[in-house]
């Protein structure tokens, strides 16, 4: 017997609301503490960025907020990311993910929803 799928939103399946709130500060102290990534963040303010990040979050997994922040690319223009950047940021999201629980697939779903992202934040085209 095949499975029914579960109609709840990604955003619904991970917790929604609660889970992001949580997720993102740990997420982003990973994030810092990576010595390839933590320099594109110096001077930002951590908490306004966290409040956007948890609306993009929202947005992107089905959630009931829209990204009212700049646009990706426009934030991220001119900021030499790259795709190996991109990826270990990913890296650090998915084992994020896995540290609250969210199960594999609901977390490459994640994956897969972000990196829809990539060419707008690295500014490259495939």
């Amino acid at each position: 017997m095949t499975p029914t799928p579960d109609p709840r939103s990604l955003y619904d399946r991970i917790g929604g609301a609660p889970t992001i709130e949580k997720l993102i500060p740990d997420f982003y102290e990973r994030v810092l503490a990576d010595p390839e990534l933590a320099p594109f963040f110096a001077g930002s303010n951590i908490e306004a960025l966290g409040h956007m990040q948890r609306q993009f979050f929202t947005m992107a997994l089905g959630g009931p907020l829209a990204y009212s922040g700049r646009p990706l690319a426009h934030v991220h223009h001119g900021r030499g990311i790259t795709s190996g950047h991109f990826a270990k940021f990913a890296g650090h999201l998915l084992k994020t993910l896995s540290d609250f629980g969210v199960s594999a697939q609901d977390a490459e779903e994640v994956i897969g929803r972000i990196d829809t992202y990539v060419n707008e934040i690295t500014g490259t085209s495939y």
